[in-house]
């Protein structure tokens, strides 16, 4: 039986775990060899060990997890531990008591070598140093033109949405091309009065009018 992350097998005797993962498991975290700060990079690795130390798996489930996370980090260019002993008791985390702490976060943007150089001299500080960088997710999907006035926001791409200017029902979807564009393409869909828009098919068959741009399209998400 799958439940969560781990798979539990009942065998003639007694019960065994194993880590469980989807059928679309993709072995893909960042690359060694990626321009990213040390912490971030192992991060996953870490992850991945303290599921093995943390469930109690039985030398063989044990060892094939372990496998499993060497092929991982073989694949994404890291240095591949030595094999480790079973852990065949489960790993309980002591309580710690609470502190307060007076030191303050700072954040440093990783370029390179030279950030982690600067950002060793301030451990002996009163400084914790936390690291980002500038190739995130968000900055590849947005788009970086800056929208100057109010025609140009019709000129990405994204999520938009259709209203009808009679009966305010609304129409969601998403474009690659431009706002303007898929705007027009569905303006030439009513006039002709073809079947290959919805929105434009609503208008046709209860004879509702196509509104102007700005009455009619909103934009929803870049």
């Amino acid at each position: 039986m799958n439940y969560l992350d781990i798979t539990v097998h009942r065998p003639p005797k007694g019960w065994k775990t194993s880590i469980y993962r989807k059928p679309t498991f993709k072995d893909s975290i960042i690359p060694y060899s990626s321009n990213h700060p040390a912490q971030h990079k192992y991060a996953a690795i870490r992850y991945l060990y303290n599921k093995l130390h943390t469930y109690n798996l039985h030398d063989h489930e044990y060892r094939t997890e372990e496998n499993t996370i060497h092929n991982i980090m073989f694949n994404n260019a890291f240095q591949i531990p030595p094999k480790t002993k079973p852990h065949l008791k489960k790993i309980t985390t002591p309580n710690i008591p609470k502190t307060t702490s007076t030191k303050k976060w700072a954040t440093f943007t990783y370029i390179g070598k030279e950030t982690t150089y600067i950002t060793n001299l301030l451990k002996n500080t009163d400084l914790k140093i936390a690291m980002r960088t500038n190739n995130s997710i968000q900055k590849i999907l947005m788009h970086n033109k800056q929208l100057t006035n109010k025609a140009d926001k019709y000129t990405p791409s994204g999520v938009y949405k259709l209203t009808c200017p009679d009966c305010n029902k609304t129409y969601v979807g998403q474009t690659g091309g431009k706002f303007l564009a898929r705007f027009n393409e569905n303006k030439a869909t009513f006039r002709t009065n073809s079947q290959n828009s919805n929105f434009a098919k609503h208008l046709i068959e209860h004879t509702h009018s196509f509104g102007p741009i700005q009455d009619t399209m909103q934009i929803l998400q870049l």
